[in-house]
């Protein structure tokens, strides 16, 4: 199977906070921020759930596509995470699968 690639966003329990990231292996890179295995940002501000990923094929677009979203104001990410996940839920289980 061809390398993936992943933006994701994250945010806290209580939605105040919203994480963009970065990764080629989505399941572990949550994993590591929902039990803070990571020093900094998220583990600070507790962004323990997935509420938003895009799948890619190559680590340039990903990256990319990280940086557009990461420039944009939060008005839009809050309407890209809800273009996919109006609720909010956490997706960890769905990308378990």
């Amino acid at each position: 199977m061809p390398q993936q690639y992943f933006i994701y966003l994250m945010t806290n329990p209580n939605n105040t906070v919203i994480y963009t990231g970065v990764t080629n292996d989505l399941i572990r890179r949550v994993y590591e921020h929902k039990n803070k295995l990571i020093e900094g940002f998220t583990k600070k501000y507790n962004v323990v759930k997935l509420v938003y990923y895009e799948i890619f094929d190559d680590p340039t677009s990903a990256i990319s596509r990280e940086k557009q979203i990461k420039g944009g104001s939060r008005k839009k990410k809050v309407d890209l995470i809800n273009s996919m996940n109006e609720q909010w839920q956490d997706l960890y289980d769905e990308i378990c699968l």
